[in-house]
């Protein structure tokens, strides 16, 4: 074994190097960071062959001054943090003072600045190490331009682990786009081989994600504002309706930092768990801010990850903030996304919303279908300003109901809309301690196993505590004597088969804790207004008032959307009116 030696400095460089600059994209964010920590307000970046021949930055930050150039290249040095306090509650982007002798000691690099004061710019270069050569003058406005060019030139090995140059480009792109998107008042340019890719001028957050993630996730999200004491989250939840098959627009910022971070992951997918239909992947732009020093940054050399000190307050609280924004009932959803675009236009599918003087019509106490309620005509509004669903005109091949608001034409699924009803008042009884039941007049007989009936035996608690009750009617039959007074209009037989397997596969302990969302939502799916059923107006207003009464009332409990708005100017293109 050869002895203990010290390292020469270059080869630790290059050692750091391999842990800070991964590919070009790595190079592309230190530099982005770099540049927004000296407060710019516009950033141009230019990249050739992927990165891998040229990643350039300009930015009209503060600048740097001729003495602190040299500096700005050595290892540990940075103006970023002084102490171990400084270190605990980091309020920067970037604090190592590693990231451009790393990226030196892999590459060619120059890098020319010019502060507000001076009467021109100064310019250092260094190749393959972190020494640079000494300060010559130079001609740029205040600001700084970081040069990297040749990337792993002296590191063969390495080189041959890139990928193709779009490939390469692909990766330098995102992680433009996650800087930008947590930066919306600085403006970006982004060129490659020559070309524009991405030009995007300071602007509000909902312009910005406009531009970046598209007009469509804008359109099919909520604004999101919360806070607790120190806490804070805001930016866009996206509906069921901007979800994706891949988890390809996600995006969650703490402090203005992208992480991945496994309880803010976990929180997140809580709060979507029952608003989402099968493997969709939710949308969302988020933005947590915290104290600085109860999160610590100091944990992997790439900074995407983070530790809270806190952490299961943290998971409560984007996990509670979060349900709120995505569960508004129709009448306090927002009406348009002008606070965040800058824009008076809001999106389709929410117009309609919030008319001024509308009173919502209160739900009936003991409801037990909307049917039920639908026996009161008078409790509709009889404001001038139609509800927020509007009221309903006519029933379609038994599947959709159609309705007039003061924005034009509403379509409502009915199962949809009605499953979603069902599926928050059983949970809202749940949580009451037990679900309120009907007896029936006529129990409902059904073929079983003996498996099931031992199950339905050894389980009477817990199927009294989802109101169900049910007794053997002969040897391989069991009968459905008493069901949840929500569903007692439905396929009571169905409903008890599926809460069975349910508790059959799972035990009971397990099908009302863990997996209650699916029982409950399978009991919903049972008990919900089948296609073909035809209603009555006033069944149909009936129905639209219970839905504006719902939480998370735009999509049923598989993620599926409940209702779609058509608005005047809708129908006018779709006709060609005014050409």
């Amino acid at each position: 074994m050869n002895p203990i030696r010290v390292l020469p400095d270059l080869l630790i460089s290059q050692i750091a190097a391999g842990e800070v600059v991964e590919r070009p994209a790595s190079v592309l964010k230190e530099l982005l960071e770099n540049a927004l920590d000296a407060g710019a307000r516009e950033i141009q970046v230019t990249l050739d062959q992927g990165g891998l021949k040229r990643v350039q930055v300009d930015d009209d930050g503060s600048g740097l001054g001729k003495e602190e150039l040299p500096l700005a290249l050595a290892r540990h040095a940075t103006s970023k943090i002084q102490s171990l306090d400084d270190l605990q509650g980091i309020a920067t982007m970037g604090f190592r003072g590693e990231a451009l002798a790393s990226i030196a000691s892999v590459a060619r690099i120059s890098l020319s600045s010019r502060v507000t004061d001076a009467t021109h710019a100064w310019l250092i270069r260094a190749e393959g190490s972190a020494a640079g050569s000494a300060a010559e003058p130079a001609a740029r406005a205040p600001g700084t331009t970081v040069l990297v060019e040749d990337l792993y030139f002296n590191t063969p090995a390495r080189k041959k682990f890139m990928r193709s140059e779009q490939t390469e480009f692909g990766h330098c792109e995102e992680m433009f786009r996650r800087l930008a998107l947590a930066h919306p008042d600085t403006a970006f340019i982004l060129r490659h081989n020559g070309r524009v890719s991405t030009l995007v001028r300071a602007q509000t957050l909902g312009e910005r994600a406009a531009a970046l993630l598209g007009r469509e996730f804008l359109d099919a999200s909520f604004p999101l504002e919360a806070q607790a004491g120190t806490l804070r989250l805001s930016g866009l939840a996206g509906t069921p309706l901007a979800a994706r098959a891949r988890a390809d627009a996600q995006y969650l910022f703490v402090n203005g930092r992208f992480v991945r971070d496994r309880v803010l992951s976990h929180a997140v997918r809580e709060a979507y768990r029952d608003l989402l239909h099968g493997e969709r992947q939710p949308a969302y732009l988020l933005f947590l801010e915290i104290d600085p020093r109860g999160v610590d940054v100091n944990v992997h050399p790439a900074k995407i990850e983070v530790r809270f000190r806190d952490s299961g307050s943290i998971h409560q609280f984007v996990v509670h903030a979060l349900k709120r924004a995505l569960s508004p009932t129709a009448a306090e959803a927002p009406v348009a996304y002008a606070t965040l675009s800058g824009s008076g236009a809001g999106p389709a599918i929410r117009k309609g919303f919030q008319q001024p003087g509308f009173q919502l019509a209160q739900p009936a106490q003991t409801y037990q279908s909307f049917m039920a309620a639908a026996a009161n005509p008078a409790a509709l509004p009889s404001s001038h300003a139609a509800p927020p669903l509007g009221y309903a005109l006519a029933q379609l091949h038994g599947v959709y109901v159609l309705a007039q608001n003061d924005a034009g034409l509403v379509l409502i699924d009915m199962h949809a809309a009605h499953e979603r009803i069902v599926y928050e008042k059983l949970k809202d009884n749940l949580d009451a301690g037990r679900v309120e039941r009907q007896q029936l007049l006529v129990p409902a007989a059904f073929r079983a196993d003996a498996l099931e009936v031992a199950a339905a035996e050894e389980n009477q608690e817990t199927l009294e505590r989802l109101g169900l009750e049910l007794s053997a009617a002969g040897p391989n039959e069991l009968a459905v004597r008493a069901a949840p007074m929500l569903l007692a209009g439905g396929d009571v037989a169905g409903l008890a088969r599926s809460v069975l397997s349910e508790i059959r596969e799972y035990g009971a302990a397990q099908a009302l804790a863990a997996r209650r969302d699916e029982l409950l939502a399978g009991m919903a799916c049972h008990a919900a207004v089948r296609a073909n059923r035809i209603l009555t107006l006033t069944e149909m207003n009936a129905l639209l008032r219970e839905m504006e009464a719902t939480e998370r009332a735009g999509s049923c409990n598989h993620g599926r959307p409940t209702w779609y708005q058509l608005t005047m100017a809708d129908l006018d293109r779709l006709f060609m009116r005014g050409h």
